[in-house]
């Protein structure tokens, strides 16, 4: 087989040298080490970046932002959780409290949403200020809401404990008239 089809090739093989061929492939891959290296150490260097990205937006431990603002939020919750359970006491009902629980796990779910969060810390300090704000504007409402139902409920037992006065006008005139008449007074026309 091999000698009725590859004839030509036993004859030129001595003058065709493949060792040229892998010296030209090795020299070309020799440039492309270089090629890599530079690309090796940008991507190392692109790595590096990401991974402080991460760090940076990552929530848990490495929460920077909850370290600096959360103890404020912490602080303003637990006024705003404390008004809350007053609400019976100033004369509320049950629905009222319900209402405000509302607000207050909205907030926890805002809080955790942030903190579970892929953002950066300076974005993430930023949602805690609004949520920060958001609390205390509503902490104000309720504790207007508070003092509203603690005047309505004194005002209404301050009613009740008033006595009725008695309309005593008749009586009044009739003892006057009296003493009047015992006094010897008379009226214009001579009548005592």
């Amino acid at each position: 087989y091999y000698q009725a089809l590859h004839k030509s090739y036993s004859k030129s093989a001595a003058s065709k040298n493949k060792l040229s061929y892998r010296t030209l492939a090795g020299v070309n891959l020799y440039n492309q080490v270089d090629e890599a290296e530079a690309l090796d150490s940008a991507m190392v260097a692109r790595a590096k970046i990401e991974a402080l990205n991460v760090a940076d937006r990552s929530g848990g431990a490495l929460d920077v932002a909850w370290a600096a603002e959360g103890g404020k939020i912490t602080d303003k919750m637990g006024d705003f959780g404390r008004n809350i359970n007053r609400i019976l006491q100033t004369g509320g009902n049950g629905d009222d409290q319900s209402y405000w629980k509302e607000h207050y796990q909205m907030f926890q779910c805002a809080i955790r949403a942030t903190q579970d969060a892929y953002m950066p810390n300076a974005q993430r300090k930023k949602q805690y200020l609004r949520i920060y704000t958001d609390v205390a504007r509503k902490n104000e409402e309720l504790i207007r809401y508070l003092v509203r139902l603690s005047n309505a409920r004194k005002t209404s037992e301050l009613l009740a404990a008033t006595n009725q006065i008695e309309n005593r006008k008749a009586q009044v005139v009739a003892a006057a008239m009296g003493r009047w008449r015992s006094a010897g007074w008379t009226t214009v026309d001579g009548r005592e």
